[in-house]
């Protein structure tokens, strides 16, 4: 655990949950443009925050609900003897609210009245957490909202994340997105807003988020899990896309072995090393290997996005001073002119429609990772048929 945690949030974990998380990385920009829309008092009643996962969004948005309701509060009715409801700390800048307030507490424990939480919920039945966010989850987001904040302010509500609202569910926020009462503000966290209503993106404002930097990104890895080595934090945050939750996933199943197996696979193409791919495909195929399996198809997946983008640049990569990703560019421009652009585009599609199927057929997942690798070895022999 981290020494500067402040005292009592210890016991969320580490790294902090979004709703708990008292510090922001890489989206100053984003934190200006709500508070500056909140203190010219014209603010949008809903915003659609999207971006990769794992980049900040959810812990953005109950920035900025804190932020809204500790505002609610500082213009709160005073009580019987005249004094504020709560205390309310000076903004430093941003959109900080001090974690010291009860207010913080309130929000990090799921306890403040004036805040609403939608997210995937347990399915008593089976014992699991539900795969998408139902009608009956969002239900009472309308009487929320049409009540009298109890607290004097605001009502928030933050719904993360909205990709996973089913249609019952995305309907019935719709009607009220449609007709939102004052003083009332929906956050809706979106990792891909284009599978959304174009109804619900139309009455939102949009706040489109960044992927953070790899320098931002190891920075972090290094803050959540001081064990790992400064070189191997450096690999991650490449590895990851911009995105510090995948880079503590990578570290945590151990991403960092898994490249290493996946790259030496790729190096031996266009003459595909079948053994050492029956290896990989049965380390992923063990019946509790799910999150492996997931770990091998997102850094394949980025491979294949990164070959991509570097035959469509059509020229070397810029060099690095990066051993593992001097490697990997030398493997890139060995391979990208194997076969036309068109043809890794269509390496891709199929690479997406195949891992999406995975998930929701539950299909052999080392047949799964051998059509993968028999796909991209057919597309490196293209040029020489």
């Amino acid at each position: 655990m981290n020494e500067s945690v402040p005292e009592g949030l210890e016991r969320y974990g580490w790294p902090p949950p979004p709703r708990v998380n008292w510090t922001l990385t890489g989206h100053g920009e984003a934190e200006q443009e709500l508070s500056a829309a909140f203190e010219s008092g014209r603010l949008a009643h809903a915003w659609l925050v999207t971006g990769p996962r794992g980049i900040g969004k959810a812990t953005l948005a109950f920035r900025f609900a804190r932020f809204v309701l500790n505002s609610g509060a500082a213009s709160a009715e005073p009580d019987m003897f005249g004094a504020p409801a709560e205390p309310v700390s000076p903004q430093p800048g941003g959109l900080y609210v001090d974690p010291a307030l009860p207010l913080f507490r309130r929000v990090a424990s799921g306890g403040h009245s004036d805040l609403f939480t939608v997210e995937r919920r347990l399915d008593p039945k089976r014992n699991k957490v539900r795969t998408e966010i139902t009608a009956e989850d969002v239900r009472e987001i309308r009487p929320f909202l049409f009540a009298t904040a109890a607290e004097g302010g605001w009502r928030v509500v933050v719904i993360d994340s909205a990709d996973e609202m089913n249609r019952h569910a995305a309907n019935a926020v719709l009607k009220v997105l449609e007709e939102p009462p004052r003083k009332t503000l929906l956050l809706l966290v979106s990792h891909n807003p284009d599978r959304l209503l174009g109804t619900i993106r139309s009455r939102c404002r949009k706040l489109a988020l960044k992927p953070l930097s790899d320098s931002e990104v190891a920075a972090l890895v290094a803050l959540y899990n001081p064990d790992i080595q400064t070189a191997d934090a450096a690999r991650l945050a490449r590895l990851a896309g911009g995105s510090i939750g995948h880079a503590l996933g990578l570290a945590e199943f151990g991403g960092l072995t898994l490249y290493s197996s996946l790259t030496a696979l790729l190096a031996s193409l266009p003459n595909l090393d079948t053994v050492a791919l029956h290896r990989l495909g049965d380390l992923v195929a063990k019946g509790a290997a799910n999150e492996t399996f997931q770990t091998v198809a997102e850094l394949y997946r980025g491979w294949l996005a990164r070959l991509i983008r570097h035959a469509a640049a059509g020229g070397p990569a810029e060099a690095t001073m990066d051993a593992d990703a001097e490697e990997e560019r030398a493997l890139l421009e060995r391979l990208a002119p194997s076969a036309p652009l068109d043809r890794w585009l269509e390496v891709w599609e199929k690479t997406n429609q195949l891992l999406a199927r995975t998930e929701s057929a539950n299909m052999d997942r080392k047949q799964v990772l051998l059509t993968l690798f028999l796909d991209l070895a057919d597309a490196t022999q293209s040029r020489s048929r």
